[in-house]
């Protein structure tokens, strides 16, 4: 009898060793980071998610995504903002001849991101952002900006005090040449850590530059981003491959993108154009090319009548 309960009781021992030894084991599987979606005003937030996964996971299993307007830069003023381009979108849908629609507004928005500058979202943005760089984790920024608004966009970037050269995936310096991500799509530019990706998906547009880079699949993606379409478009696109994402919809902006002043910025606009053309006449539309901001021919045919 004695020795029946030495036997259970060792077995049991053993078993309780074994359960430890098992609850102990490192965790390795994707599944077992779970999705996050969260609001803040603050770049801290993220930065202090991004610096415990990669504590967790390893600092270079986590991808931190960083999106620009609005995000991290803003412009100084309403005028060429993202909130003024989905003003002139909205007046074009509605209305194509609305005397405030500036024609095309691609092409107003990169001489305006030539003649204005633009500022941190916060003060110590490019701090925050510095802080996870310098603990070796992977982090890049993802744009819907295009090509055109290259140079503008880097020397707002530098001039604020962001550098995505040495936290960024793939080979030093990106891509010299643009490339269509995706048929029928519009060319995209890998460039020091920044993909201007032209207006496509953010999360297949996310996907494809891993494979193009040869960047193994993350353990997980924090990605920050004022605009909640571009966070749910990278969880979808991650979603279907098993990698969890923690979204982060940044709301510093919320209140000036609420308060822009569409009167305000159509007055500013009415006062810089006719200088933008000038310089463009002077030396050439080698930075921006007004010729197409302008209503369209059926508009001005209709006013003529």
């Amino acid at each position: 009898m004695k020795s029946n309960i030495t036997k259970l009781t060792l077995y049991a021992l053993l078993a309780t060793i074994a359960l430890s030894a098992c609850s102990t084991q490192p965790k390795t599987e994707n599944s077992t980071i779970q999705n996050q979606y969260q609001e803040t005003a603050n770049l801290a937030d993220i930065k202090s998610d991004a610096l415990i996964l990669a504590q967790q996971w390893g600092n270079q299993n986590v991808l931190v995504v960083f999106d620009i307007d609005n995000t991290l830069l803003a412009m100084e003023q309403g005028l060429g903002a993202d909130q003024w381009y989905e003003w002139q979108k909205q007046l074009n849908d509605d209305d194509h001849c609305n005397p405030q629609s500036v024609g095309n507004r691609f092409a107003a928005q990169g001489a305006i991101y030539f003649a204005s500058a633009m500022r941190a979202t916060q003060g110590d943005a490019a701090a925050q952002v510095k802080a996870i760089q310098e603990q070796g984790i992977p982090v890049i920024a993802l744009t819907a900006r295009g090509q055109d608004y290259r140079l503008q966009t880097f020397r707002e970037l530098r001039r604020n005090s962001f550098d995505f050269t040495f936290s960024a995936i793939g080979p030093e310096g990106g891509y010299m040449e643009p490339f269509m991500p995706v048929e029928g799509g519009r060319l995209s530019r890998y460039e020091d850590g920044v993909f201007l990706t032209a207006g496509q998906h953010k999360g297949e547009m996310l996907h494809i530059l891993l494979i193009k880079t040869g960047t193994p699949m993350p353990a997980v993606i924090v990605i920050a981003d004022d605009k909640q379409k571009n966070l749910d478009a990278v969880k979808q696109a991650f979603g279907e491959l098993n990698v969890p994402v923690h979204a982060w919809r940044y709301t510093g902006e919320d209140e000036n993108v609420q308060n822009f002043d569409s009167r305000q910025a159509a007055k500013q606009w009415l006062e810089i154009e006719s200088s933008l053309r000038q310089i463009q006449q002077v030396f050439g539309p080698d930075n921006y090319d007004l010729s197409s901001v302008k209503l369209p021919e059926d508009c001005q045919t209709d006013a003529s009548q």
